[in-house]
Protein backbone atom coordinates (compact mmCIF):
# COMPACT_ATOMS: atom_id res chain seq x y z
CA UNK A 1 0.00 0.00 0.00
CA UNK A 2 1.13 3.24 -1.61
CA UNK A 3 0.60 6.68 1.22
CA UNK A 4 0.33 9.60 -1.01
CA UNK A 5 1.35 13.16 0.57
CA UNK A 6 -0.95 15.86 -0.62
CA UNK A 7 1.51 19.84 -0.20
CA UNK A 8 -0.10 23.01 -0.80
CA UNK A 9 1.82 25.58 -2.30
CA UNK A 10 1.52 29.52 -1.26
CA UNK A 11 2.56 31.96 -3.14
CA UNK A 12 5.36 34.18 -1.29
CA UNK A 13 4.79 38.15 -1.82
CA UNK A 14 8.15 39.60 -2.47
CA UNK A 15 9.17 42.10 0.29
CA UNK A 16 10.90 44.62 -2.35
CA UNK A 17 9.91 45.20 -6.06
CA UNK A 18 12.15 44.99 -9.03
CA UNK A 19 13.17 47.93 -10.53
CA UNK A 20 11.08 46.71 -13.92
CA UNK A 21 7.91 45.80 -11.41
CA UNK A 22 8.29 49.51 -10.18
CA UNK A 23 8.61 51.19 -13.93
CA UNK A 24 5.44 49.76 -14.42
CA UNK A 25 3.68 52.61 -11.63
CA UNK A 26 2.68 56.01 -12.88
CA UNK A 27 4.85 57.48 -9.83
CA UNK A 28 8.59 55.38 -10.52
CA UNK A 29 8.16 55.50 -14.86
CA UNK A 30 10.30 57.95 -15.78
CA UNK A 31 12.80 57.67 -13.25
CA UNK A 32 16.61 56.15 -14.00
CA UNK A 33 18.02 52.92 -13.16
CA UNK A 34 20.17 54.40 -10.03
CA UNK A 35 16.80 55.88 -8.60
CA UNK A 36 14.62 52.77 -9.12
CA UNK A 37 17.34 50.70 -7.33
CA UNK A 38 17.26 53.02 -4.45
CA UNK A 39 13.07 52.51 -4.24
CA UNK A 40 13.45 48.97 -4.37
CA UNK A 41 15.97 48.72 -2.17
CA UNK A 42 14.43 51.03 0.32
CA UNK A 43 10.91 50.34 -0.01
CA UNK A 44 8.91 47.51 1.69
CA UNK A 45 5.76 45.70 0.06
CA UNK A 46 3.48 44.94 2.98
CA UNK A 47 0.25 43.39 3.44
CA UNK A 48 -2.41 44.46 4.91
CA UNK A 49 -5.66 42.81 5.70
CA UNK A 50 -9.07 43.79 4.87
CA UNK A 51 -10.53 45.78 7.57
CA UNK A 52 -7.32 46.87 8.85
CA UNK A 53 -5.72 50.73 8.97
CA UNK A 54 -2.97 51.21 6.93
CA UNK A 55 -2.45 54.70 8.47
CA UNK A 56 -4.66 56.84 10.99
CA UNK A 57 -5.27 60.49 11.09
CA UNK A 58 -3.00 62.69 13.84
CA UNK A 59 -0.58 59.45 14.09
CA UNK A 60 3.39 60.25 13.34
CA UNK A 61 3.55 60.12 9.08
CA UNK A 62 6.59 57.84 8.98
CA UNK A 63 5.49 56.70 5.48
CA UNK A 64 4.37 57.48 2.00
CA UNK A 65 2.57 54.39 0.60
CA UNK A 66 2.02 53.46 -2.90
CA UNK A 67 -1.45 50.84 -3.34
CA UNK A 68 -0.16 48.00 -5.09
CA UNK A 69 -3.52 45.69 -5.06
CA UNK A 70 -7.11 45.66 -3.70
CA UNK A 71 -9.37 48.49 -2.35
CA UNK A 72 -8.91 51.42 0.44
CA UNK A 73 -10.82 54.16 1.90
CA UNK A 74 -10.02 57.64 2.80
CA UNK A 75 -11.68 58.98 5.53
CA UNK A 76 -11.49 62.32 7.74
CA UNK A 77 -12.31 62.81 11.40
CA UNK A 78 -14.69 65.74 11.37
CA UNK A 79 -16.53 66.80 14.80
CA UNK A 80 -16.29 63.46 16.02
CA UNK A 81 -17.78 61.60 13.19
CA UNK A 82 -15.21 59.62 10.41
CA UNK A 83 -16.20 60.94 6.73
CA UNK A 84 -15.23 59.23 3.96
CA UNK A 85 -13.78 61.07 0.86
CA UNK A 86 -12.11 58.68 -1.25
CA UNK A 87 -12.60 55.64 -2.14
CA UNK A 88 -10.31 53.22 -4.78
CA UNK A 89 -8.50 50.15 -6.18
CA UNK A 90 -6.84 52.18 -8.78
CA UNK A 91 -3.06 50.45 -8.47
CA UNK A 92 -0.62 53.15 -8.43
CA UNK A 93 -2.37 55.61 -5.96
CA UNK A 94 -0.55 57.13 -3.07
CA UNK A 95 -1.10 58.41 0.51
CA UNK A 96 0.18 58.63 3.82
CA UNK A 97 3.02 61.06 4.01
CA UNK A 98 2.40 62.65 0.86
CA UNK A 99 4.21 65.90 2.26
CA UNK A 100 6.96 64.24 2.87
CA UNK A 101 8.93 67.08 1.04
CA UNK A 102 7.95 69.69 3.72
CA UNK A 103 9.83 70.40 6.86
CA UNK A 104 7.07 71.72 9.24
CA UNK A 105 4.97 70.67 11.34
CA UNK A 106 1.60 70.34 8.98
CA UNK A 107 3.77 67.42 7.04
CA UNK A 108 4.41 65.76 10.51
CA UNK A 109 1.14 63.66 11.13
CA UNK A 110 -0.59 61.83 8.72
CA UNK A 111 -3.82 63.74 7.54
CA UNK A 112 -6.79 61.36 7.20
CA UNK A 113 -6.81 57.30 7.91
CA UNK A 114 -6.44 55.17 5.32
CA UNK A 115 -8.08 51.31 5.39
CA UNK A 116 -7.70 48.66 3.64
CA UNK A 117 -11.58 47.59 2.21
CA UNK A 118 -10.26 44.59 0.57
CA UNK A 119 -7.05 42.58 1.51
CA UNK A 120 -4.45 44.87 0.05
CA UNK A 121 -0.57 45.25 -0.74
CA UNK A 122 1.31 48.37 -0.47
CA UNK A 123 4.76 49.82 -1.21
CA UNK A 124 6.22 51.68 2.20
CA UNK A 125 8.78 54.04 1.46
CA UNK A 126 10.17 55.63 4.57
CA UNK A 127 9.68 59.27 4.67
CA UNK A 128 13.13 60.83 6.27
CA UNK A 129 14.76 58.97 3.78
CA UNK A 130 12.37 59.81 0.36
CA UNK A 131 12.46 63.24 1.24
CA UNK A 132 15.81 62.97 1.53
CA UNK A 133 16.79 61.23 -2.14
CA UNK A 134 13.29 63.26 -2.88
CA UNK A 135 15.62 66.37 -2.67
CA UNK A 136 18.73 64.92 -4.53
CA UNK A 137 17.06 63.96 -7.52
CA UNK A 138 14.87 67.11 -7.81
CA UNK A 139 15.70 69.73 -5.66
CA UNK A 140 14.27 72.56 -7.89
CA UNK A 141 10.85 70.44 -7.88
CA UNK A 142 11.12 70.08 -3.89
CA UNK A 143 10.89 73.89 -3.36
CA UNK A 144 8.63 74.53 -6.59
CA UNK A 145 6.43 72.01 -4.32
CA UNK A 146 7.14 73.55 -0.89
CA UNK A 147 6.08 77.00 -1.90
CA UNK A 148 2.94 76.13 -3.66
CA UNK A 149 1.40 73.94 -0.82
CA UNK A 150 2.11 76.92 1.74
CA UNK A 151 1.52 79.57 -0.62
CA UNK A 152 -2.00 77.61 -1.17
CA UNK A 153 -2.52 76.61 2.45
CA UNK A 154 -1.96 80.30 4.12
CA UNK A 155 -4.32 82.00 0.73
CA UNK A 156 -7.23 79.61 1.30
CA UNK A 157 -6.71 79.78 5.48
CA UNK A 158 -7.00 83.80 4.80
CA UNK A 159 -9.81 83.72 2.10
CA UNK A 160 -11.65 81.44 4.32
CA UNK A 161 -11.95 83.48 7.53
CA UNK A 162 -12.60 86.92 5.13
CA UNK A 163 -15.79 84.72 3.85
CA UNK A 164 -16.65 83.83 7.29
CA UNK A 165 -16.29 88.02 8.11
CA UNK A 166 -18.02 88.89 5.26
CA UNK A 167 -21.14 86.62 5.49
CA UNK A 168 -20.89 87.18 9.32
CA UNK A 169 -21.20 91.48 8.56
CA UNK A 170 -24.00 90.72 6.20
CA UNK A 171 -25.98 88.86 8.83
CA UNK A 172 -25.27 90.76 11.84
CA UNK A 173 -26.47 94.19 10.01
CA UNK A 174 -29.51 92.88 9.06
CA UNK A 175 -30.04 91.45 12.53
CA UNK A 176 -29.05 94.85 14.15
CA UNK A 177 -32.01 96.30 11.73
CA UNK A 178 -34.17 94.43 12.54
CA UNK A 179 -33.50 94.55 16.73
CA UNK A 180 -33.47 98.57 16.06
CA UNK A 181 -36.77 98.66 14.93
CA UNK A 182 -38.96 96.90 17.79
CA UNK A 183 -36.18 98.33 20.43
CA UNK A 184 -37.05 101.91 18.95
CA UNK A 185 -41.10 101.12 19.00
CA UNK A 186 -40.64 100.19 22.23
CA UNK A 187 -38.85 103.19 23.57
CA UNK A 188 -41.41 105.90 21.82
CA UNK A 189 -44.52 103.53 23.40
CA UNK A 190 -42.49 104.21 26.65
CA UNK A 191 -41.85 107.77 25.95
CA UNK A 192 -45.55 107.94 25.25
CA UNK A 193 -47.06 105.84 27.74
CA UNK A 194 -45.29 108.27 30.58
CA UNK A 195 -47.58 111.32 29.37
CA UNK A 196 -50.80 109.54 28.79
CA UNK A 197 -50.34 107.66 32.41
CA UNK A 198 -50.06 111.11 33.91
CA UNK A 199 -53.05 112.75 31.68
CA UNK A 200 -55.13 109.65 32.89
CA UNK A 201 -54.31 110.98 36.52
CA UNK A 202 -55.14 114.60 35.80
CA UNK A 203 -58.05 112.95 34.04
CA UNK A 204 -59.12 111.01 37.38
CA UNK A 205 -59.04 113.73 39.60
CA UNK A 206 -61.16 116.07 37.80
CA UNK A 207 -64.22 113.66 36.81
CA UNK A 208 -63.47 112.59 40.79
CA UNK A 209 -63.32 116.00 42.69
CA UNK A 210 -66.65 115.78 44.30
CA UNK A 211 -68.95 115.57 41.20
CA UNK A 212 -69.40 112.22 40.79
CA UNK A 213 -71.13 109.93 42.77
CA UNK A 214 -69.28 106.63 43.93
CA UNK A 215 -71.82 104.31 42.22
CA UNK A 216 -71.55 106.35 39.38
CA UNK A 217 -67.55 106.01 39.72
CA UNK A 218 -67.85 102.18 39.95
CA UNK A 219 -69.96 102.11 36.92
CA UNK A 220 -66.62 103.98 34.81
CA UNK A 221 -64.57 101.89 36.52
CA UNK A 222 -66.50 98.29 35.08
CA UNK A 223 -66.61 100.53 31.59
CA UNK A 224 -62.68 100.82 32.41
CA UNK A 225 -61.97 97.26 32.58
CA UNK A 226 -64.38 96.19 30.21
CA UNK A 227 -62.12 98.62 27.32
CA UNK A 228 -59.12 97.34 28.61
CA UNK A 229 -60.20 93.66 27.57
CA UNK A 230 -61.38 94.45 24.11
CA UNK A 231 -58.31 96.65 23.27
CA UNK A 232 -56.54 93.33 24.72
CA UNK A 233 -58.93 91.13 21.79
CA UNK A 234 -58.65 94.63 19.63
CA UNK A 235 -59.68 93.07 15.68
CA UNK A 236 -57.11 93.96 12.90
CA UNK A 237 -59.04 96.41 10.51
CA UNK A 238 -58.45 97.10 7.01
CA UNK A 239 -57.41 100.71 6.26
CA UNK A 240 -61.29 101.10 4.45
CA UNK A 241 -63.09 99.18 7.65
CA UNK A 242 -60.89 101.39 10.37
CA UNK A 243 -61.57 105.02 7.86
CA UNK A 244 -65.56 104.41 8.46
CA UNK A 245 -65.38 103.57 12.29
CA UNK A 246 -63.50 106.60 12.56
CA UNK A 247 -65.96 108.71 11.00
CA UNK A 248 -69.06 106.87 12.59
CA UNK A 249 -67.26 107.53 15.94
CA UNK A 250 -66.25 111.16 15.18
CA UNK A 251 -69.87 112.34 14.09
CA UNK A 252 -71.40 110.73 17.45
CA UNK A 253 -68.67 112.61 19.56
CA UNK A 254 -69.78 115.87 17.58
CA UNK A 255 -73.28 115.41 18.33
CA UNK A 256 -72.47 114.42 22.06
CA UNK A 257 -71.01 118.14 22.00
CA UNK A 258 -67.06 116.71 22.74
CA UNK A 259 -64.95 119.00 20.76
CA UNK A 260 -62.19 117.42 19.04
CA UNK A 261 -63.82 113.94 18.25
CA UNK A 262 -61.68 113.77 14.88
CA UNK A 263 -59.23 113.52 17.51
CA UNK A 264 -60.18 110.65 19.81
CA UNK A 265 -61.99 108.67 17.01
CA UNK A 266 -58.69 107.02 16.18
CA UNK A 267 -57.62 106.33 19.80
CA UNK A 268 -61.08 104.04 20.59
CA UNK A 269 -60.96 102.46 17.04
CA UNK A 270 -57.61 101.25 17.39
CA UNK A 271 -58.78 100.04 20.87
CA UNK A 272 -61.59 98.13 18.96
CA UNK A 273 -64.16 100.15 20.05
CA UNK A 274 -67.50 101.42 18.28
CA UNK A 275 -70.07 103.63 19.04
CA UNK A 276 -72.15 100.67 21.26
CA UNK A 277 -69.44 101.06 23.63
CA UNK A 278 -69.54 105.08 24.04
CA UNK A 279 -73.67 104.60 24.28
CA UNK A 280 -72.51 102.26 27.67
CA UNK A 281 -70.73 104.89 29.25
CA UNK A 282 -73.02 107.93 28.32
CA UNK A 283 -75.72 105.77 30.47
CA UNK A 284 -73.00 105.15 33.09
CA UNK A 285 -72.54 108.82 33.64
CA UNK A 286 -74.22 111.84 34.22
CA UNK A 287 -74.05 114.81 31.63
CA UNK A 288 -71.85 117.41 33.32
CA UNK A 289 -68.86 114.83 34.31
CA UNK A 290 -69.89 113.00 30.58
CA UNK A 291 -67.21 114.34 28.32
CA UNK A 292 -64.47 114.15 31.36
CA UNK A 293 -64.94 110.39 31.59
CA UNK A 294 -64.81 110.10 28.04
CA UNK A 295 -61.75 111.72 27.77
CA UNK A 296 -60.53 109.82 30.87
CA UNK A 297 -61.26 106.44 29.13
CA UNK A 298 -59.89 107.38 25.99
CA UNK A 299 -56.16 107.86 27.95
CA UNK A 300 -57.27 104.55 28.89
CA UNK A 301 -57.26 103.02 25.83
CA UNK A 302 -54.55 104.57 24.44
CA UNK A 303 -51.91 103.43 27.58
CA UNK A 304 -53.36 99.61 26.85
CA UNK A 305 -52.87 100.36 23.13
CA UNK A 306 -49.17 101.63 23.90
CA UNK A 307 -48.52 98.45 26.17
CA UNK A 308 -49.62 96.22 23.91
CA UNK A 309 -47.04 97.71 21.38
CA UNK A 310 -44.05 97.64 23.98
CA UNK A 311 -45.21 94.00 24.57
CA UNK A 312 -45.44 93.16 20.75
CA UNK A 313 -42.12 94.62 20.66
CA UNK A 314 -40.28 93.01 22.84
CA UNK A 315 -41.66 90.05 21.75
CA UNK A 316 -40.08 90.92 18.11
CA UNK A 317 -36.75 91.06 19.65
CA UNK A 318 -37.17 88.07 21.60
CA UNK A 319 -38.27 86.09 18.82
CA UNK A 320 -35.14 87.55 16.17
CA UNK A 321 -32.72 86.84 19.56
CA UNK A 322 -34.14 83.30 19.58
CA UNK A 323 -33.67 83.27 15.81
CA UNK A 324 -29.93 84.11 16.49
CA UNK A 325 -29.61 81.53 18.87
CA UNK A 326 -31.19 78.97 16.04
CA UNK A 327 -29.21 79.70 13.47
CA UNK A 328 -25.69 79.87 15.37
CA UNK A 329 -26.80 76.54 17.58
CA UNK A 330 -25.28 78.16 20.40
CA UNK A 331 -26.05 75.53 23.47
CA UNK A 332 -26.81 72.87 20.94
CA UNK A 333 -25.27 69.50 20.23
CA UNK A 334 -23.56 70.02 16.72
CA UNK A 335 -25.22 66.52 15.09
CA UNK A 336 -28.11 65.80 15.81
CA UNK A 337 -31.71 65.30 14.29
CA UNK A 338 -33.44 68.41 13.24
CA UNK A 339 -36.56 69.74 11.06
CA UNK A 340 -34.92 71.37 8.74
CA UNK A 341 -37.61 74.50 8.20
CA UNK A 342 -36.36 75.52 11.58
CA UNK A 343 -32.89 76.68 10.35
CA UNK A 344 -34.53 77.93 7.09
CA UNK A 345 -36.46 80.38 8.95
CA UNK A 346 -33.72 81.57 10.95
CA UNK A 347 -31.58 82.10 8.34
CA UNK A 348 -34.40 84.44 6.53
CA UNK A 349 -34.77 86.43 9.75
CA UNK A 350 -30.76 86.64 9.57
CA UNK A 351 -31.15 88.35 6.16
CA UNK A 352 -33.37 91.02 7.84
CA UNK A 353 -33.58 94.36 5.20
CA UNK A 354 -32.51 92.59 2.65
CA UNK A 355 -35.52 90.22 2.23
CA UNK A 356 -39.18 91.08 2.86
CA UNK A 357 -41.37 94.15 0.57
CA UNK A 358 -39.29 97.40 2.25
CA UNK A 359 -36.36 95.66 0.03
CA UNK A 360 -38.00 94.71 -2.84
CA UNK A 361 -37.43 91.64 -2.75
CA UNK A 362 -40.43 88.95 -2.19
CA UNK A 363 -40.40 85.79 0.24
CA UNK A 364 -42.54 82.99 -1.22
CA UNK A 365 -42.60 80.12 1.77
CA UNK A 366 -43.79 76.70 0.14
CA UNK A 367 -42.85 74.10 3.37
CA UNK A 368 -44.10 70.74 3.25
CA UNK A 369 -44.81 70.53 7.04
CA UNK A 370 -44.93 66.63 6.84
CA UNK A 371 -41.48 65.85 5.71
CA UNK A 372 -39.76 63.80 8.38
CA UNK A 373 -36.92 65.65 10.11
CA UNK A 374 -32.68 64.98 9.17
CA UNK A 375 -30.03 64.23 11.18
CA UNK A 376 -27.87 67.05 10.13
CA UNK A 377 -24.98 69.43 11.50
CA UNK A 378 -27.60 72.23 11.89
CA UNK A 379 -25.21 74.96 12.20
CA UNK A 380 -23.12 73.95 8.53
CA UNK A 381 -26.33 73.52 6.97
CA UNK A 382 -27.74 77.46 7.81
CA UNK A 383 -23.95 78.74 6.10
CA UNK A 384 -25.73 76.43 3.18
CA UNK A 385 -28.78 78.22 3.25
CA UNK A 386 -26.59 81.61 3.95
CA UNK A 387 -24.65 81.44 0.83
CA UNK A 388 -27.24 80.24 -1.62
CA UNK A 389 -29.49 82.93 -0.04
CA UNK A 390 -26.72 85.51 -0.36
CA UNK A 391 -26.35 84.55 -4.29
CA UNK A 392 -30.18 84.31 -4.98
CA UNK A 393 -30.25 88.16 -3.68
CA UNK A 394 -26.94 89.45 -5.39
CA UNK A 395 -28.49 87.94 -8.31
CA UNK A 396 -31.59 90.37 -8.19
CA UNK A 397 -29.93 93.12 -7.93
CA UNK A 398 -30.03 95.15 -10.93
CA UNK A 399 -29.22 99.15 -11.35
CA UNK A 400 -32.64 100.14 -10.00
CA UNK A 401 -32.02 98.72 -6.95
CA UNK A 402 -33.22 95.01 -5.61
CA UNK A 403 -36.03 93.61 -7.26
CA UNK A 404 -38.02 89.55 -7.40
CA UNK A 405 -39.23 87.06 -5.67
CA UNK A 406 -37.56 83.81 -3.70
CA UNK A 407 -38.75 81.23 -3.19
CA UNK A 408 -37.65 78.34 -0.49
CA UNK A 409 -39.90 75.12 -0.99
CA UNK A 410 -39.28 71.81 0.69
CA UNK A 411 -40.57 68.29 -0.05
CA UNK A 412 -39.78 64.87 0.47
CA UNK A 413 -38.41 63.00 -2.86
CA UNK A 414 -38.05 59.20 -1.42
CA UNK A 415 -35.57 58.71 0.70
CA UNK A 416 -34.29 62.26 0.87
CA UNK A 417 -35.73 65.51 1.95
CA UNK A 418 -35.35 68.89 -0.79
CA UNK A 419 -34.79 71.92 -0.01
CA UNK A 420 -35.06 73.62 -3.05
CA UNK A 421 -34.09 77.63 -2.79
CA UNK A 422 -35.06 79.96 -6.03
CA UNK A 423 -34.78 82.97 -7.25
CA UNK A 424 -35.94 85.14 -10.28
CA UNK A 425 -32.73 86.99 -11.44
CA UNK A 426 -31.26 86.74 -14.97
CA UNK A 427 -29.78 82.64 -14.61
CA UNK A 428 -26.47 81.01 -14.47
CA UNK A 429 -24.83 81.21 -18.04
CA UNK A 430 -23.81 77.79 -18.93
CA UNK A 431 -20.23 77.94 -18.88
CA UNK A 432 -20.31 79.62 -15.85
CA UNK A 433 -22.80 76.79 -14.66
CA UNK A 434 -20.22 74.13 -14.67
CA UNK A 435 -18.01 75.78 -12.60
CA UNK A 436 -19.79 77.28 -9.83
CA UNK A 437 -18.70 74.74 -7.23
CA UNK A 438 -15.44 75.52 -7.88
CA UNK A 439 -13.19 77.32 -5.10
CA UNK A 440 -12.10 80.27 -5.83
CA UNK A 441 -14.53 80.81 -8.89
CA UNK A 442 -16.87 83.59 -8.57
CA UNK A 443 -17.86 86.00 -11.07
CA UNK A 444 -18.55 88.76 -8.63
CA UNK A 445 -16.45 92.09 -8.99
CA UNK A 446 -13.17 91.97 -7.49
CA UNK A 447 -13.80 92.57 -3.38
CA UNK A 448 -17.60 91.45 -3.91
CA UNK A 449 -16.91 87.65 -3.21
CA UNK A 450 -14.33 85.13 -2.71
CA UNK A 451 -15.81 82.15 -4.70
CA UNK A 452 -15.67 79.90 -1.60
CA UNK A 453 -19.55 80.00 -0.88
CA UNK A 454 -20.81 77.35 -3.39
CA UNK A 455 -17.73 75.34 -2.93
CA UNK A 456 -18.08 75.19 1.37
CA UNK A 457 -21.77 74.36 0.60
CA UNK A 458 -21.11 71.73 -2.04
CA UNK A 459 -18.71 69.58 0.60
CA UNK A 460 -20.89 70.46 3.53
CA UNK A 461 -23.77 68.78 1.62
CA UNK A 462 -21.89 66.32 0.22
CA UNK A 463 -19.32 65.23 1.88
CA UNK A 464 -20.83 65.96 5.13
CA UNK A 465 -24.21 64.58 5.14
CA UNK A 466 -23.77 62.44 2.26
CA UNK A 467 -26.11 64.24 0.03
CA UNK A 468 -26.39 65.81 -3.47
CA UNK A 469 -26.72 69.45 -4.67
CA UNK A 470 -27.87 70.42 -8.01
CA UNK A 471 -28.56 73.77 -9.94
CA UNK A 472 -31.30 74.45 -12.53
CA UNK A 473 -31.29 77.40 -14.05
CA UNK A 474 -32.58 79.77 -16.91
CA UNK A 475 -33.28 83.41 -16.94
CA UNK A 476 -36.31 84.49 -14.65
CA UNK A 477 -35.97 81.03 -12.84
CA UNK A 478 -32.85 79.78 -10.86
CA UNK A 479 -33.15 76.98 -8.38
CA UNK A 480 -30.45 75.58 -5.89
CA UNK A 481 -31.98 71.93 -4.91
CA UNK A 482 -30.34 70.33 -1.78
CA UNK A 483 -31.10 66.80 -1.21
CA UNK A 484 -30.41 65.49 2.56
CA UNK A 485 -30.90 61.50 3.64
CA UNK A 486 -33.56 60.85 6.13
CA UNK A 487 -31.52 57.89 7.22
CA UNK A 488 -28.56 57.89 9.08
CA UNK A 489 -25.84 56.78 6.62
Amino acid sequence: MTETTETTETTEIPSHLTPDELRELFLFESLDDEQLAWISANGDVVTVPAGEDIVVEGEPADCFHVLLSGSIAMSRNISGENVETTRTDYRGVYFGAVQFYLEDESAALYAATVRAITDATVLALPRPEFAAAFTAWFPMARHLLEGMVLGLTKNHRAVAERERLLALGKLSAGLTHELNNPAAAAGRAADALRDKVAGMRHKLGMIADGKIAGPQLQKLVMAQDEFVKKVRNAPDLSPLEASDREDEISDWLDDQGIAGGWDLAPVFVNGGLDVSDLEAVKLASDSDVFEGAIRWLSYTVETESLLREITDATARISDLVLAAKQYSQMDRAPYRIIDVHEGLDATLVMFGRKLGEESGIGIVKDYDRSVPPVPAYPAELNQVWTNIIDNAVDAMHDSAGATGTLTVRTWRDGDCVVVEIGDTGPGIPPDVRQRIFEPFFTTKAVGKGTGLGLDVSYRVVVARHHGDIQVVTEPGNTRFQVRLPIAES
